[in-house]
């Protein structure tokens, strides 16, 4: 049997990292959870994850953190193939787009269907079928 596959979760809000996790750890993979892109990236080089799930939008007082565009295109720099998916309050067409010509691998809004339509983009991205 494959061993498990590992997902990084990098998101600001403790109540969506906690949402994101349990629904993902049921679905039996592994996960890792960061507040920030920096941590993330730092992680990078210690264990390289299957897919990474990211969030747009970081706010924090105390210091300056990278913003969810700037962290992808560290990942891309160092793994062009990583696959990501964005999370995001934004349905802005425009972000969405500009995403999509990073080359984005999904654009999720955090709504009501967070967790479910998480789940189908992750399951298309690593579960592909033949």
């Amino acid at each position: 049997m494959e061993k498990e596959k590992l997902i990084y979760v990098v998101d600001d809000d403790p109540f969506i990292l906690k949402l994101v996790e349990k629904s993902l750890e049921k679905e039996g993979y592994r996960v890792r959870l960061f507040e920030y892109g920096e941590e993330c990236l730092k992680a990078l080089d210690e264990e390289v994850p299957d897919l990474i799930v990211l969030d747009y939008l970081f706010a924090n007082r105390e210091k300056e953190v990278m913003n969810g565009k700037e962290v992808f295109n560290t990942i891309r720099e160092k793994f062009p193939s990583m696959p990501v998916i964005m999370l995001s309050g934004q349905d802005s067409g425009g972000v969405v787009l500009e995403l999509a010509r990073l080359g984005m691998n999904d654009y999720i809004i955090k709504d009501s269907s967070l967790t479910r339509n998480l789940l189908e983009s992750v399951k298309d991205i690593l579960e592909p079928v033949e």
